[in-house]
């Protein structure tokens, strides 16, 4: 059986939602469950933070990450050595989402604490292909960076990057995953990783 896994509630990640929950003769024989936060529409079940059920071969792992939302969620699917993290509105590649509900605070802990404790292989997928804008952000702040400007070649000779890094990546070319990097202290002038994270928003949010 399929189900609907929900990372946000926002109306651009819910197209699916009301086709597979409609008041029709086929929703009605073949009900597909929504997974997904709180305040998500027609959501069937919420799970806990970190807990883990079975999809059949794959391990699902529900991480709570509220900060673009407070319902967000990233799902970590394992399936033997395979890994993958599908990530909303939380992490883009090279990127994160706008603090619309949320602190600077609990998009450091939900990038540098739940997302960074996943295995460096981890594939990252996001809700979105933002990843040209995040590099024009990420070289403004760190012109010089190896790491970024492998990103922005990347992103430069291909439309579509989801899947295509990792975990271990976004630690090195993602600025916001790099809040106790000196470098970027200097620039924003904080030091303190939350301050940090903070002042990197703001300045993306500007730019």
């Amino acid at each position: 059986m399929p189900i609907l896994f929900q990372t946000t509630k926002r109306k651009k990640h819910l197209s699916l939602t009301r086709p597979t929950r409609q008041n029709t003769p086929q929703a009605k024989e073949f009900p597909v469950p929504i997974v997904g936060g709180k305040d998500c529409a027609l959501v069937s079940s919420t799970p806990e933070h970190k807990y883990s059920f079975a999809f059949g071969s794959i391990k699902v792992t529900a991480l709570h990450t509220p900060c673009h939302t407070q319902d967000s969620i990233c799902y970590f699917l394992e399936d033997g050595s395979d890994r993958a993290v599908f990530t909303g509105d939380t992490l883009f590649i090279g990127g994160c989402g706008r603090f619309f509900e949320g602190t600077p605070e609990q998009m450091h802990t939900a990038l540098n604490e739940t997302l960074s404790a996943l295995p460096d292989d981890t594939k990252v997928y996001p809700g979105h292909e933002y990843t040209k804008g995040n590099v024009k952000f990420a070289k403004s702040v760190l012109p010089d960076d190896a790491a970024v400007k492998r990103l922005d070649e990347y992103s430069q000779a291909n439309k579509e990057t989801q899947g295509k890094f990792t975990i271990g990546d976004e630690k090195q070319h993602n600025v916001f995953m790099r809040v106790t990097d000196p470098a970027i202290q200097k620039i924003t002038g904080m030091t303190k990783p939350i301050d940090v994270m903070g002042a990197l928003r703001s300045m993306k949010d500007k730019s």
